[in-house]
């Protein structure tokens, strides 16, 4: 059922070389003690449990999916999986960046980040469960409690408890001011909770002794919409006064959504019947906290999506160099053997070096992502702190949906290598596909972010965050326009960077007279935007594989051919989608819904 081997190497070419992570540690007291060998030996064990235990139960685990009993209204997850998290507690790895406040090993996001690259490689279903822990962790961490904290934060942290949002309603998807959920104040400082919640990720299982729901609901006399949503954490079992779990509270799974993909991850529907809760932040701010867990989530998305692109490239490319059939158009060349490897076809090539491209890419762009993060919540400097989180604000709905949708094309270009076998479930390629297909929807639709990025993160600045992102990129092209090795790489990216530049302006002024025109424009712009940083990127990463090609690692060969392929066949996509940007919103809006 093919193979995972993490890519350790250019892990540590993006962490070391690209990055210099040790030197951007050093500057933040918090990570005083984190050097380049914690790093790699964290990175190889890493790749060594999610090789050997997790990526084995991955094709087992979407075969089998999850069983829903709806007497006991439980849940049980794919064989393997429950001892497989058992694991992961046993060895620390839940508490890998987390607080040591709470039993955390205090490592960097950094780091974390690309260990969650090896967990969704290997296995995305599985990986959920503890994922979504993380996201609750961060929002109880910035919004809860010192009581909360202390009851429920150690018990995330060490991965005995699990996690999970509870957002959306069947009536309202995206739309959280729609839903209808309530709360009833109680005189003990708890609520009662009551509705219906779905599409839950990991809302009920076996692998953890108690789940922990973070759970939108209005409280009496709400405003209407989003301004009127209050934030419960509301407990699977309600934990006793020595931090054991206790009386069973009300909030059950009706039922397993059947699912395109995933299997193997419980999505599930929720009926909370007068659910115990106690509030998160303020009474009608639960957006405003809710919003660290979202955007953990989306942030994990992009993850998810770059684990699947490497794990099909991987296995696309060790099927093209054994498959063989017909021979090269310039002749053969396996000679031994009554046909040629496909990979001597050049539109293999194509497919694979997609499918390499834009995990390089990804990867270097969700790490610079995290250690923004890193620098956000522990640089001495507020400066720093604040330009940091600025830069992360503006560039994670650009994470969720442009991996996404990358991942989304390289999947298919790597099921496509295979032809026939490809289509089959037994070579396990179909199921990446399928997997794939999902992160381009939730955590909030690709064109949801294309309008959070256009709409609020830039115009909503008057693209001030834009702006100073877009002037490290001229420094970068001003520092090496002159050096004509790098040519290939500049040129195209400082004419890439003005046109966002005039895009941008272009739209904002149609803006002001027609507000459709933002979403006409969003997704192809996201995409524009998406080029440009990872060009951005691919430039920096070249320069330094010119830097270092002459000492005969072949690393750095392949790093520029790469590069190379990047620039001559992904990136000019942009012209056209400038065209449809500039296109505005008449062509789209001109139809009457009638008539359609």
């Amino acid at each position: 059922m093919g193979q995972y081997v993490a890519p350790i190497r250019d892990m540590q070419f993006v962490l070391h070389e690209f990055l210099k992570v040790e030197d951007e540690l050093k500057q933040m007291p918090y990570y005083g003690d984190v050097d380049a060998d914690i790093i790699n030996q964290v990175l190889e064990e890493g790749g060594k449990f999610t090789s050997e235990v997790l990526f084995p139960l991955n094709h087992s685990g979407d075969r089998e999916g999850c069983k829903h009993d709806a007497a006991t209204q439980t849940v049980t997850t794919p064989k393997g999986f429950k001892e497989a998290y058992q694991q992961y507690v046993e060895g620390g790895w839940a508490a890998l960046s987390c607080s040591p406040d709470f039993g955390g090993q205090g490592l960097p996001i950094v780091l974390n980040n690309s260990f969650y690259e090896m967990l969704n490689s290997a296995n995305q279903a599985w990986t959920m469960y503890p994922g979504l822990s993380h996201g609750a962790y961060e929002c109880l961490l910035e919004h809860g409690t010192d009581e909360q904290k202390k009851i429920y934060l150690p018990k995330l942290v060490s991965g005995e408890w699990t996690g999970t949002m509870c957002l959306t309603e069947p009536h309202c998807g995206t739309d959280l001011g729609m839903l209808r959920s309530k709360a009833e104040p109680q005189a003990d400082g708890s609520w009662l909770i009551t509705g219906n919640k779905i599409f839950i990720s990991a809302g009920e299982h076996d692998m953890s002794e108690n789940i922990l729901h973070l759970v939108l609901a209005r409280v009496p006399g709400a405003p209407e919409g989003s301004k009127g949503i209050s934030l419960f954490l509301v407990p699977k079992y309600l934990p006793t006064a020595d931090g054991k779990v206790g009386e069973r509270n009300p909030i059950t799974c009706g039922a397993i959504e059947e699912k395109m993909g995933i299997h193997g991850n419980s999505t599930c529907q929720m009926n909370l019947d007068g659910a115990r809760g106690w509030i998160i932040g303020q009474p009608n701010k639960g957006l405003n906290a809710m919003f660290v867990f979202m955007n953990a989530a989306r942030l994990g998305v992009g993850m998810q999506s770059l684990g699947l692109t490497e794990v099909a490239y991987q296995n696309a490319l060790v099927y093209a160099k054994d498959r063989i059939q017909m021979r090269s158009l310039t002749g053969p060349k396996a000679l031994d053997k009554p046909a040629d490897p496909i990979i001597v076809h050049p539109d293999v090539r194509r497919m694979l070096l997609t499918g390499k491209a834009y995990a390089e890419g990804a990867r270097a762009f969700t790490s610079y992502v995290a250690l923004q993060i890193d620098r956000e919540l522990h640089h001495p400097d507020e400066d720093v702190r604040k330009a940091a989180a600025d830069e992360v604000a503006l560039l994670t709905p650009v994470i969720k949906a442009f991996i996404t949708d990358n991942a989304w094309i390289a999947t298919s270009e790597a099921m496509q290598v295979y032809g026939g076998h490809g289509y089959i479930s037994e070579w396990g390629m179909e199921q990446y596909v399928r997997d794939a297909r999902i992160n381009l929807i939730y955590e909030g639709t690709n064109t949801v972010q294309s309008l959070d990025l256009l709409g609020r993160k830039i115009l909503g600045d008057n693209g001030a965050k834009l702006r100073k992102f877009g002037e490290k990129v001229k420094a970068f092209v001003e520092e090496n326009g002159t050096d004509e090795a790098m040519s290939e790489f500049i040129t195209p990216l400082g004419d890439l960077g003005d046109k966002v530049t005039k895009l941008t302006m272009e739209i904002g002024m149609k803006a002001f007279q027609n507000p459709d025109e933002v979403g006409a424009a969003s997704v192809p712009y996201l995409r524009v935007v998406g080029h440009m940083i990872y060009s951005y990127l691919f430039a920096q990463m070249a320069k330094i594989a010119l830097e270092k090609e002459s000492s005969g690692d072949n690393f750095y060969k392949a790093k520029l051919a790469t590069a190379r392929f990047y620039f001559a066949r992904l990136m000019p996509e942009t012209a056209t989608l400038i065209r449809q940007a500039r296109a505005g919103s008449a062509s789209l809006m001109a139809l009457d819904a009638d008539l359609f």
